[in-house]
């Protein structure tokens, strides 16, 4: 059975991310998308378990039957073991993120013996979490970036 291990932080799940895992979708019989913890990035901005529980229920209402999600910290390498993961799956928008993709997976490669596959974002490459969060902290309306969950997720919590 072939894996694909999606891994990011995804404090903010976008649209892009959906694009991503649902290409990921037809290409594995199992996609496990892992919600890294990355403190190089700093404290998330929304909850873990609560953005997990979103991407969940984007997944059921999107028909995503072979996609798992799970949280994890450490490396990624060793998570993706854990699931006989094939393919260690990185979504890319630009050049630039490729060169930095590129670099990761090399060490990865040599880390685990995984390789790496890369999924463009295509024309949903603009859209990034921190442009959506950058939306959301000048009160923009971000419906059209994010799914529906995540959206009702980011509203609940402005309104808290």
């Amino acid at each position: 059975m072939s894996v694909g291990f999606y891994v990011g932080t995804f404090d903010i799940f976008t649209n892009g991310h959906l694009l991503v895992t649902k290409k990921s979708a037809k290409l594995f019989d199992k996609v496990i998308i892992g919600m890294g913890i990355n403190e190089k990035k700093g404290p998330r901005q929304y909850n873990i378990d609560l953005m997990k529980n979103a991407i969940e229920k984007t997944l059921i209402s999107e028909g995503l039957l072979n996609v798992d999600v799970t949280e994890f910290s450490g490396l990624t390498v060793v998570e993706a073991k854990k699931y006989n993961t094939t393919y260690l799956i990185r979504g890319v928008r630009t050049l630039t993120d490729y060169q930095d993709e590129e670099d990761l997976a090399v060490k990865n490669e040599k880390l685990s013996g995984i390789d790496t596959i890369y999924i463009r974002s295509g024309n949903l490459g603009y859209i990034s979490s921190s442009f959506v969060k950058g939306l959301i902290a000048q009160n923009w309306d971000v419906s059209e970036y994010v799914p529906k969950p995540v959206y009702d997720l980011i509203m609940k919590e402005k309104s808290n």
